[in-house]
């Protein structure tokens, strides 16, 4: 189960630190290269609530070990690429392929919850952040000695290995249907899955992240066709016997809605630190790929304790204000940064973030579990990740728009201005929601 969940971030983190050289070895400067990150997000923000969705109605194995799979074809794809279409190609195949982990994942702890009748799974939902959060200090180093040692395509071939380890793993232990620890098949399954509302659903956000990937006014049309697929979405949610999201539940649970804004803008901070600050530390300060990975150390490391320690509690809202205060803090400093600055000035920075890594990831996660209807438990995963990742790719948007060819300080500090935004939005819609008690997290599963 935590294999299977830290297949995305350990790509999303080493993919950090091979932008950089992949750009120089194949030609393209790092508006292109922005791409390989959007690729992932954008297969697994649509891949996400739909295979969620799969594995509420039939259970994790099988969805997990397809998924899984298709990661280590991924890694063959990546690792043999030609040039840099087949390389986003490959990231395509990455993010389709690690979609079943995380829902799979909190699936399997409803399921156990409903077992044993123990419903404050808080240690092990502990464990899947600080898993999280420890891929994503190697992430990084790891990164960047597979480009010392063999170049940037052992990045790629490191899924290999991992896949096959997951679908072992999931072959020896995921509990199978006729166990009775998935859910029931269905006899009509084109029914329950809702194909209609799926495909639309895909039309919406594939025309909204390709709009938001390369933000400019000759791409209109893209947003027109949001709006209108998103308009015929709704319509047939709203009139669905078995929708893919039921719209009608979640408008009425204020709740999770306000996680899911959340996650949003966190998102937006978060990546645009990871790829556009690791970016400039190479670019604009002069570090190695495995010297800037070094210098994501502090920030992990710290995410971890902090997670660890705040896991203790099923509160939230003392974790997003603080989480929130810790991202407008590190923003600040980032605009204070040049090329001149000392060593010690980027890993204050990086350390600082660590407080919101740590305590966002497991409050965002934590809230989501109690706040979604039991029976759609993997789905209301997935789709958190899909905001996470809309919040990505207009990380990337912005990361492209403020480097352009090069991610030099200016850039940096104009970046640092939109996370800067994003961070007090966050801090806003914590605030201001009434929902958040200073005790646990409010299960609102009655009113749904």
């Amino acid at each position: 189960m935590l294999l299977g969940s830290v297949l995305n971030p350990i790509n999303s983190t080493i993919i950090a630190v091979a932008l950089v050289p992949i750009g120089s070895a194949l030609g393209a400067p790092p508006s292109q290269t922005a791409w390989l990150v959007s690729a992932l997000y954008l297969a697994t923000s649509l891949g996400q609530p739909v295979v969620g969705r799969l594995i509420d109605l039939f259970g994790p194995r099988r969805l997990f070990l397809l998924s899984t799979g298709l990661v280590g074809v991924a890694g063959v794809v990546g690792a043999l690429a030609p040039n840099l279409g087949v390389l986003i190609a490959a990231r395509v195949l990455l993010g389709f392929g690690t979609c079943a982990g995380y829902p799979a994942a909190m699936a399997l702890l409803r399921g156990e919850a409903e077992r044993t009748g123990r419903d404050s799974p808080g240690g092990v939902l502990t464990a899947l952040a600080v898993a999280n959060q420890t891929i994503a200090v190697v992430g990084p180093l790891l990164g960047g000695l597979l480009i010392a040692a063999g170049g940037w395509r052992t990045t790629f071939a490191l899924n290999v290995p991992l896949a096959v380890a997951a679908v072992v793993l999931g072959m020896l232990r995921l509990p199978k249907p006729a166990d009775g620890a998935g859910r029931p098949r269905h006899e009509r399954p084109a029914a329950q899955l809702d194909l209609p509302g799926m495909a639309l659903f895909a039309a919406t956000l594939v025309s909204l992240l390709l709009f938001l990937m390369n933000l400019h006014l000759r791409d209109w049309y893209l947003v027109a066709i949001t709006v209108a697929a998103g308009a015929a979405f709704a319509a047939r949610e709203l009139r669905a016997a078995t929708p893919f999201i039921d719209l009608r539940v979640l408008g009425g649970n204020t709740p999770l809605l306000a996680t899911y804004g959340r996650a949003l803008v966190a998102y937006v901070v978060a990546y645009a630190f990871l790829y556009g600050f690791t970016q400039w530390t190479e670019e604009g300060f002069g570090l190695s790929p495995f010297h800037a990975g070094l210098a994501q150390i502090p920030m992990f490391l710290l995410a971890i304790g902090v997670s660890v320690v705040s896991g203790r509690s099923r509160g939230v809202r003392g974790k997003l204000l603080l989480g929130a205060a810790g991202q407008i803090v590190a923003c600040v400093l980032i605009l204070t940064l040049t090329a001149e600055s000392p060593l010690w000035m980027l890993l204050l920075v990086a350390l600082v973030f660590g407080i919101p890594q740590g305590l966002n990831n497991l409050a965002l996660q934590n809230s989501v579990y109690f706040q979604a209807d039991p029976e759609r438990t993997a789905s209301s995963a997935g789709l958190l990740r899909t905001f996470a990742y809309v919040g990505s790719m207009i990380a990337s948007s912005a990361s492209a728009a403020a480097f352009g060819h090069r991610a030099d300080t200016g850039g940096m500090h104009t970046l640092a201005w939109v996370m800067l935004g994003a961070g007090v939005v966050y801090l806003l819609l914590t605030v201001f929601d009434r929902t958040l008690g200073r005790g646990p997290a409010p299960d609102t599963r009655s009113a749904v």
